[in-house]
């Protein structure tokens, strides 16, 4: 009973984050949409693993929720770049500001060739 309850709350949510999906307006609620249905996803794989006893099911839930992660990363940096590659212009020009070896602080670091 408890996990057709639990069931049912997640995808009604999953519904109405569909719904966003479909109708954002923008790409990145588009993404965000089908990220939190990756996320929903790993609930329900979690809670069908606990109330069926089996503790495997967790370890799927998170190999999913890194593949979600990662996923959600990629697709980002695609829509704001417009590549997935770093520094794979086809002209072969770097990018303003990109300093091989630099820290964040925009100080070179040390590579040992003294």
């Amino acid at each position: 009973m408890m996990f057709v309850v639990t069931s049912a709350a997640l995808l009604v949510g999953m519904g109405l984050v569909m719904c966003r999906a479909l109708l954002g307006p923008t790409a990145y609620d588009r993404v965000l949409a089908l990220n939190n249905i990756g996320t929903k996803t790993v609930v329900l794989i979690a809670v069908l693993g606990f109330l069926n006893g089996r503790p495997e099911f967790l370890d799927l839930a998170l190999a999913y929720a890194l593949i979600n992660f990662i996923g959600t990363i990629a697709v980002l940096k695609y829509i704001e770049y417009g590549d997935l590659g770093a520094g794979s212009r086809p002209d072969g020009a770097v990018p303003e500001g990109f300093r091989p070896g630099a820290r964040s602080d925009g100080s070179l670091r040390d590579r040992g060739t003294t």
